[in-house]
């Protein structure tokens, strides 16, 4: 078994787990708001059931993800995190909006919450244990570069902070018995609920559309930059997908020209070799040679070529905008 597919499979089983823990806490929060008829108590039940759908989701999600590669799909199936990333954040959404609506139906007929010592008890209870398997989950998602623990982890130490803010409103209400900061809170956490899965679709989509990763593609272009050879003369129109929790990188790698092909292909191999040893993604090259031409020699630091044609000019510094442009680089390319 690959490395990449251990890790596939530990993050199926700690998902899992996230899914039964998901299930036992909105039977506690379901419990709490029979005994307290909360509206808060209500806007964080109905979050959990975001929790659980959106955890069964994950699963599917890292299973399908787990699939090699066969002829109807050339590139995986990796992709399919984004797309239940994507409709977890819609279902926070409605979540968000089922919330809203019951808040303002509460507050118009005056409802009054009973019980709330249990409730906050019962309440405080979950937030922490929501804290520690959405801190685990997102740490484990960053280490093995999976879309759906990131986005659960995300999703639970949110989850845990609007949480904190019923438990906050429930030890206020049954100190000052002012019946309404009942209503109002739960309406605010509605809509931070949304604002949370706006930003998860947003991600996802990125991801389904290959939006340009500034960030990695920054920090490619640098360490390139630390470690190019002097035969490396340019690289661009570099190009990053992200599948599962790998990456497809294409690039056009301009090299001398009488380099043989043989020794060409070695020199492409030493780059594949230095990105793939400094970076824990499985990944997949896809690089085209470019032989270098006349206007090329102006930015070459192979100062012994014996064929130069004209005079080195200046060394062009490679970054997340140049290595990503179409054409080659040349002395009035922008560092």
């Amino acid at each position: 078994m690959t490395e990449n597919a251990d890790s596939t499979t530990t993050s199926f089983t700690f998902q899992r787990w996230v899914a039964i823990i998901g299930i036992a806490l909105f039977i506690a929060k379901l419990i709490a708001w029979h005994l307290t008829n909360s509206d808060a108590v209500f806007s964080d039940a109905m979050e959990s059931i975001v929790n659980i759908i959106a955890a069964f989701m994950g699963l599917y999600s890292l299973y399908l993800a787990a699939k090699p590669k066969d002829r109807e799909h050339p590139y995986g199936h990796g992709k399919v995190e984004f797309v239940t990333s994507g409709i977890e954040g819609a279902l926070i959404i409605f979540a968000g909006v089922i919330i809203i609506v019951q808040s303002v139906n509460s507050l118009l007929e005056g409802n009054i919450p009973q019980k709330l010592d249990w409730g906050i008890l019962i309440i405080a209870v979950t937030a922490g244990i929501n804290y520690l398997i959405g801190y685990i989950s997102y740490k484990k998602g960053v280490k093995e570069n999976s879309l759906v623990l990131q986005s659960s982890g995300k999703h639970l130490q949110s989850d845990t902070f609007t949480t904190l803010g019923v438990v906050l409103s429930l030890v206020l209400v049954y100190f000052t018995k002012i019946y309404w900061i009942d209503g109002v809170v739960a309406l605010l956490f509605g809509g931070y609920i949304m604002f949370v899965g706006y930003k998860i679709i947003r991600k996802a989509l990125s991801g389904i559309m290959d939006e340009a990763d500034l960030d990695m593609l920054s920090r490619l272009s640098s360490f390139l930059n630390d470690n190019r050879k002097p035969e490396w003369i340019d690289i661009h129109n570099m190009r990053i997908q992200q599948h599962g929790s790998g990456l497809h990188i294409d690039a056009h790698l301009t090299i001398p020209w009488y380099f043989e092909l043989r020794k060409a292909h070695n020199s492409m191999e030493e780059l594949y070799k230095l990105i793939g040893e400094n970076t824990d993604r499985e990944i997949e090259f896809n690089f085209h040679l470019d032989d270098c031409k006349p206007l090329s020699c102006e930015i070459c630091q192979l100062f012994g070529c014996p064929v130069r044609e004209r005079p080195f000019v200046k060394k062009i510094g490679w970054n997340y905008k140049n290595i990503a442009q179409e054409n080659k680089h040349d002395v009035n390319t922008k560092f």
